[in-house]
């Protein structure tokens, strides 16, 4: 293949677009920083705490609830239209509520606000599913190497802009705004250029659909229950690797994991310089072991309407749904947390300082974040090997720090303690998205993992919506009309406190629903041992 660029070689073409994903990833993760900006924003605009809630929640279902369509414009028109529809859908997001916010109260309606928002979401979720497609696409033979570096970005982005705000705009929020119309869509147009889809590199050599990620799996004895459980880990390991804690939002077809040569194992956990070995290198099965091979790898397929009828996927849906909404109760209110609670030890504060203290725990929740979602993919890979164990006390661990974090936010009354709740919502945050995606594709196939994950997704546009109105009308009947029209609560703890109790319950709950998720997992395991018990030797005979 010629190089698309003269005098660069095609690899190192493969690599910029790589770097290209990244940085269109980074511009895209910008609905994360609302809390930054949101308090100042409602103060201007003389709107309610529910108000600033709705208009943070449609940037939610935004990013959430468009996955599956988008996945499927990402597969069928490629990926650098998709990446200029989301630059376009970020700006024309930002840039109207920009214009609201230097026109002043009544300029704009919520339900306008609120469809802006909504658009930015959009465009974030367009330009990351275009950025993390790229990169699984044209390194095949390490797609968790290349996946990681957009999603680390993705999950960083929060962090990036809320520094800026902090440093560059200290006051002027008008600016700000105009920052993240402009700069996110530029970043992604002069990126777009390198999106491109390549075809296999000459190292790649692709196996037939029904051979197993880790064919030396089945050259030495082991217990069925392990050869099961290994399976899970390297079927699921890509997958895995695709979850950030803000979201991903979409993670279209192309970034399933094809089936891997059998050195898969070693080339999703190697660097991308790593070097590959040819198919041949490793040998053949037997016609016995072929047929024995195709029986333990089998697994599920269940996409679409199908879903609706299985308990399993009402139990993910509620359990991803309950946390998620949680954790954006958090991400979103951070920002009316710090202000409370400030307001009412010193009334007097600066607003310079508020915005510092805004921007500083959404730095933490994001950095946190991206922590927690690394320990737990690496934390459920040594659960399912080693420990023969399910992913979902991966999900209990994030469950009990929700739990921590959501009762600490409705005790906690020294506003110096308060990062504390932004932290260990961030880190419960990232190890929920670190695990769920292999979790669902291990529940109902791989080959329907795209859609499905759509639907998933689903639940965090409706739960956090639920929840952070939940908040909004707590901490609007808290709070005073000022003689300019802006609303302002001046109670501290007490603002908000009863939102975190509920928050807190609602984690109790989702802990429940992980436990029996475990149950799930081993009724399904023991049945389908029971299964390939019967089928192996009919297919050996």
């Amino acid at each position: 293949m010629a190089p698309p660029i003269p005098y660069i070689t095609p690899t190192a073409f493969r690599f910029m677009t790589v770097v290209a994903g990244t940085l269109v990833a980074l511009a895209s993760g910008t609905n994360y920083v609302y809390s930054a900006w949101a308090p100042q924003f409602a103060d201007r605009l003389k709107l309610t705490s529910t108000d600033g809630n709705m208009i943070g929640a449609a940037g939610n279902v935004g990013v959430y609830a468009v996955g599956i369509p988008i996945g499927y414009i990402v597969d069928t028109k490629g990926t650098r239209l998709v990446a200029l529809f989301g630059a376009i859908a970020l700006f024309c997001g930002y840039f109207p509520i920009h214009l609201a916010y230097a026109a002043g109260a009544g300029s704009l309606s919520v339900i306008f606000l609120c469809f802006f928002s909504f658009l930015s979401g959009v465009g974030s979720c367009a330009a990351f599913a275009a950025a993390i497609k790229t990169a699984a696409n044209n390194f095949p033979d390490h797609r968790g190497s290349a996946t990681a570096f957009p999603l680390a970005a993705f999950g960083l982005s929060a962090f990036g802009f809320s520094a800026i705000s902090a440093m560059a705009f200290k006051d002027d929020t008008s600016e700000f705004l105009l920052l993240l119309a402009l700069g996110p869509s530029l970043i992604i147009v002069v990126c777009t250029y390198f999106l491109q889809l390549l075809p296999p590199p000459p190292s790649y050599s692709a196996i037939s659909n029904g051979e197993y990620p880790d064919l030396n799996l089945l050259q030495r004895t082991k217990p069925a229950e392990n050869i099961q459980e290994d399976s899970e880990t390297d079927s699921n390991r890509a997958i895995a690797s695709f979850s950030s804690a803000q979201v991903t939002a979409v993670l279209p077809s192309a970034i399933q994991p094809r089936p891997a040569p059998p050195d898969a194992e070693a080339d999703e956990t190697s660097s991308l310089m790593s070097r590959t070995r040819s198919l041949s290198d490793s040998g053949s099965f037997s016609q016995y072991d072929q047929a024995k091979h195709g029986a333990l790898a089998a697994g599920p397929d269940i996409r679409g309407l199908s879903l609706l009828p299985t308990p399993e996927f009402w139990q993910l849906f509620l359990l991803l749904g309950i946390s998620t909404g949680v954790g954006l109760m958090t991400i979103n209110n951070i920002g009316n947390d710090v202000m409370a609670l400030w307001r009412h030890v010193d009334p007097d504060v600066d607003s310079h300082f508020l915005r510092e203290r805004q921007a500083l725990h959404v730095s933490v929740f994001s950095v946190i974040s991206f922590t927690g979602r690394l320990l737990s993919g690496i934390g459920s890979d040594f659960i399912v090997k080693r420990l023969h164990m399910s992913r979902f006390w991966c999900v209990f661990v994030a469950n009990i720090l929700f739990c921590i974090s959501q009762f600490g936010g409705a005790k906690i009354s020294n506003p110096h303690y308060l990062l504390f709740v932004s932290s260990m919502t961030g880190l419960a945050y990232g190890v929920l998205f670190g695990v769920y995606p292999a979790i669902v594709s291990h529940a109902f196939g791989i080959s329907g993992f795209s859609q499905n994950w759509g639907v998933m997704t689903l639940a965090a546009a409706i739960f956090g919506h639920i929840f952070n109105y939940i908040y909004g009308v707590i901490y609007d009947s808290h709070s005073k009309v000022l003689p300019d029209g802006a609303r302002q609560c001046s109670m501290g703890l007490e603002c908000y406190s009863t939102a975190y109790l509920v928050a807190f319950y609602a984690s109790i709950c989702s802990g429940f629903l992980t436990l029996v998720g475990v149950f799930l997992e081993r009724y399904r395991r023991h049945q389908r041992l029971l299964t390939e018990e019967d089928d192996i030797p009919q297919l050996a005979a």
